[in-house]
């Protein structure tokens, strides 16, 4: 069996396994994690990797499971190197009850869902590359959890392939599985402290060859809209509704600068949930630019729409508060670019034509960069993060092995 087949064999029905465990996060929850199943997979991760043959896991009281395997002998001079994925899921799609459908040799062919849905291979151009190929696809009900579900089949994997082939060279090897990446809080209670490696990867999405090693900057954006109340018979010159102040202040955000309007190099200001009464409304918005000065002038024109709806409500109030959410990673990581040459040494010599693009999100790799852990990020086969149309390519996943692998045996030869 070539290593490519050996590494679909042992992460495929892992994947389907563990994106049965129900992990969404829950961002109304300030604890972490934020939600009981994830303390489930952890567990179950945790006994899964003694089973083969590791004995140093620690799983922390906010459900940081750290797996280590020693360097093999020969190795013990190697830098210590770390692997990320994280265990939630996105709390905007289902993620409760996961049917994951397997479509071996794809040939190709629209495929239908649930709900109306379908994935069609002529709207979108990486699903229809995977032609001869093993798709997993949600079905149409919840999304299938790719995100980051593969990234953990693939360390798992790795994992099991290292423990059965003693002939594979490798340093130390942290492997590390995070709570609640989803909710963008950063990495609450993380146990810098116990982790030795001074450089690191992630492994979370992207198709084949994608690799990167810088984000957006990013800020919320929350706004609290007070109202007056007075008896709707007799409103006139008193009454303000501050519902109707937040819906003016959503109409006003310009579509131009959407999330459905951005691309590539471009950034954004999206509004990302709404609620509220006569007397008080909320809203968040999250603003996006790879470019510092560029989002803190969106943040800038949020103010001022602010005080235009006032303006228009005599007797109401806006008050609006931002905060950063994470930076871009660039700048730090540029200063130790022999982890990222090393990634990009890791694709070529397992012939991987390399896509380098800057994350249009981040991944945990952004927070443990600031931390002072450079982290890019390595692809791990998934497609359509957040939504029912998610799907996985198993041999893009298995491909994502051999790179890790490919990386572990570079880091020996410092």
């Amino acid at each position: 069996m070539d290593l490519l087949s050996e590494f679909a064999t042992l992460t495929q029905d892992r994947f389907i396994r563990y994106v049965q465990f129900d992990t969404t996060s829950d961002k109304t929850v300030a604890g972490t994690p934020s939600t009981q199943g994830q303390w489930d997979l952890a567990r179950a991760l945790g006994e899964e990797l003694r089973g083969l043959g590791l004995n140093d896991i620690t799983l922390t009281e906010h459900c940081y499971l750290i797996a280590r395997l020693e360097a093999r002998a020969g190795c013990e001079h190697a830098e210590p190197i770390a692997f990320f994925a994280h265990l939630d899921t996105a709390e905007e799609v289902p993620g409760k009850d996961v049917k994951p459908q397997v479509i071996e040799a794809y040939d190709g062919s629209v495929i239908q869902l649930s709900n109306g849905l379908s994935l069609d291979p002529a709207q979108d151009g990486d699903l229809a590359a995977q032609g001869g190929r093993t798709i997993i696809h949600s079905d149409g009900s919840t999304l299938l959890g790719a995100d980051n579900k593969a990234g953990i089949a693939v360390l798992v994997g790795l994992a099991e392939y290292l423990q059965s082939h003693p002939e594979a060279p490798h340093g130390p090897i942290e492997i590390v599985f995070s709570p609640d990446e989803e909710l963008v809080r950063g990495l609450p209670h993380f146990p810098r402290e116990m982790i030795r490696a001074r450089a690191a990867y992630t492994l979370d999405e992207g198709g084949l060859g994608n690799i990167s090693w810088e984000c957006f900057n990013a800020w919320l954006v929350e706004l609290d809209f007070f109202g007056v109340a007075a008896h709707v018979g007799g409103g006139r010159g008193r009454w303000v509704s501050a519902a109707q102040m937040a819906s003016v202040f959503g109409a006003l955000l310009p579509r131009s600068e959407g999330p459905e309007a951005s691309d590539g190099s471009y950034g954004y200001c999206g509004l990302i949930s709404m609620a509220g009464d006569l007397e008080r409304a909320v809203m968040e918005v999250f603003v996006r630019d790879f470019d510092t000065q560029r989002g803190e002038e969106k943040i800038k024109g949020l103010e001022a729409l602010a005080r235009s709806v006032e303006a228009q409500f005599p007797g109401g109030r806006v008050e609006l508060r931002s905060q950063v959410q994470y930076v871009n990673s660039r700048e730090k990581i540029s200063e130790h670019m022999g982890v990222v040459e090393k990634l990009r040494q890791a694709c070529r010599n397992r012939g991987i034509e390399i896509n380098e693009k800057a994350l249009r999100s981040c991944t945990d790799g952004s927070f443990l960069t600031a931390l002072g852990l450079p982290t890019p990020n390595i692809f791990s086969g998934g497609r359509r993060a957040h939504s029912r149309l998610e799907w996985l390519s198993v041999q893009d996943m298995a491909a994502a092995c051999t790179v890790v692998l490919e990386l572990c045996r570079l880091w020996t030869e410092e």
